[in-house]
């Protein structure tokens, strides 16, 4: 009896430390269970093992199901383990497992098993992480699964994704699961779905209800009308989207031109080498981003005075060097000022390279404002149509606020005048081309942001920078902004359907029957500006 009892006892004892280590235990022998129902190569077998993945509850699941969909769940040949591959570059890749998610070092592609997967088996595990993400903390990873579902959803995650929307706190992820639910219901004939989905622009909505109205009925006739209400607000998108896009070009043509509208409309001279200037401010700002490694961001800010003082100090160099000693030429000096351009064009091609440069875009600028499904706005133009009009302000207070600027506006008007006033012209002259191509280099900051920068770039805006200038009036600040935002739009309007080529051949005939009827611009100079 005694032994009997000590024999229990022991079994007890053994049971007692046995059982705290069966959940880790039974959680590798089911995950491991779960991952060998995937290797089969019936793909039927294999979708059942998708969902038992999915309602297994296993922190791993996500991990499995996402390399699977990638192609990264694999299987080593010599030891049969699953694996996760890392990374695919090169022939030996770095692998963790998939059970411990230990690091297994790296695997050549030939000792590995891909599991592999068709189309429908893609599709639902797109939808099995849709489901399992809408259930983390992460608002945006949850919009973005919401989003996945669109034109997704079958009769088995309605259930699921209706109490989802009844406990979700994001709006955005809320009107996606309205809308994904909508679209299911469309597709089950259910005419209120119509009502749900009338004037959403996104693209899923739109190709739901183009084949609900290519068929018959009272749910064709509604779904042709949301469609019809869809269209004359996409039209209505585009629009708006044409004009943000006008705007953003005539803000750069602003940039380069408003410079140049100050320099001629005081010196009365036509800088062919403006476009250059334009250059090298752009030139600025990628070679900060080469001293500043890993810090776009901070390049650029400094970018922004560096690229004014070496286009300004440029300028000066020009016009001390060249244009004083050909006052009262204009044919030389328009030919002077050519060649300086393609000497400062083979300066660079020459000191640093004659291929296109890339400057990195700080991460604040880059990707787009979402407005709705059909209208997003790049940062980058956004952005640069606000450093355009600061400088126009800027600008404004230079000319209005400042003596410099009452020096510029008393020789621009009358320039024997403002010398009987004491005002030293050619002093007022070397600043205000310093002034000019000062802001010629802002320019081609801002265009370092929308373009690459090579040593051509100048020559792609000069041409525009003078029909502006022209088309708003020489020397008017306020015409030059109106000008390049005019011939912004309009060019943006025209190209759709002309070409590029054309509207820009369009755009210059329209400047010079415009010229015809007013000579003097939009905005015309008074004084000598006006009389010459």
């Amino acid at each position: 009896m005694k032994m009997l009892k000590d024999l229990t006892l022991r079994l007890w004892l053994v049971a007692g430390l046995l059982i705290p280590a069966l959940p880790a235990a039974a959680q590798v022998d089911n995950g491991q269970a779960l991952l060998e129902a995937l290797d089969v190569r019936a793909f039927d077998a294999k979708g059942q093992a998708i969902d038992a993945i999915i309602n297994s509850g296993d922190a791993r699941a996500r991990d499995w199901l996402a390399a699977l969909l990638d192609g990264r769940l694999q299987r080593s040949k010599a030891d049969r383990r699953f694996v996760l591959v890392v990374s695919t570059d090169g022939r030996h890749w770095p692998v963790l497992d998939a059970l411990s998610n230990d690091s297994l070092g790296t695997l050549g592609r030939r000792e590995l098993n891909r599991i592999s997967i068709n189309n429908r088996l893609r599709n639902q595990l797109r939808n099995a992480l849709a489901q399992l993400d809408l259930h983390g903390d992460d608002a945006a990873l949850r919009r973005a699964s919401a989003e996945r579902l669109l034109g997704g959803v079958d009769d088995g995650l309605v259930p699921t994704l209706t109490a989802l929307l009844a406990q979700e706190s994001d709006r955005q992820t809320r009107h996606r699961l309205n809308q994904a639910l909508a679209i299911h219901r469309l597709e089950q004939g259910d005419i209120t779905a119509v009502e749900t989905l009338t004037g959403d622009l996104h693209n899923e909505v739109r190709i739901a209800l183009n084949r609900a109205a290519a068929g018959e009925g009272e749910l064709a006739e509604a779904a042709g009308r949301a469609l019809a209400d869809i269209e004359q607000n996409l039209r209505l998108n585009r629009a708006a989207e044409t004009l943000y896009f006008g705007l953003s070009l005539g803000s750069v043509l602003v940039l380069a031109a408003i410079g140049l509208a100050i320099t001629f409309g005081v010196m009365g001279v036509i800088n062919m080498a403006h476009g250059e200037l334009i250059m090298l401010g752009a030139y600025s700002t990628w070679m900060l981003q080469q001293l500043l490694p890993g810090q776009p961001g901070l390049a650029l800010l400094l970018a922004i005075p560096t690229g004014f003082l070496v286009a300004a100090l440029t300028g000066i160099a020009i016009e001390r060097g060249v244009i004083r000693h050909l006052k009262g030429k204009p044919l030389e000096t328009l030919l002077a000022t050519f060649g300086v351009s393609l000497i400062l064009q083979q300066l660079v091609r020459t000191l640093v390279s004659p291929l296109n440069r890339t400057v990195v875009t700080p991460e604040w600028m880059s990707g787009s404002l979402v407005v709705n499904d059909a209208l997003s706005l790049t940062l980058n133009r956004l952005y640069v149509l606000g450093f355009a009009l600061l400088v126009f302000v800027a600008l404004m207070w230079v000319m209005k606020g400042t003596r410099l600027g009452l020096e510029v506006r008393a020789v621009t008007q009358n320039r024997s005048m403002a010398r009987a006033m004491g005002i030293r012209a050619t002093r007022v002259d070397m600043l205000t081309f310093g002034l000019g191509s000062g802001v010629a280099g802002l320019a081609g900051v801002a265009l370092s942001q929308l373009t690459n920068v090579g040593p051509n770039l100048g020559q792609n805006y000069i041409i525009d920078s003078f029909m502006v200038v022209v088309f708003g009036g020489v020397g008017n600040l306020w015409g030059t902004l109106v000008a390049g935002l005019s011939l912004g739009v309009l060019n943006q309007i025209l190209e759709p359907w002309a070409g590029a080529v054309l509207a820009k051949i369009m755009v210059l005939v329209f400047i010079i029957l415009f010229i015809q009827k007013r000579p003097r611009g939009l905005f015309p100079q008074k004084g000598r500006a006006a009389e010459g």
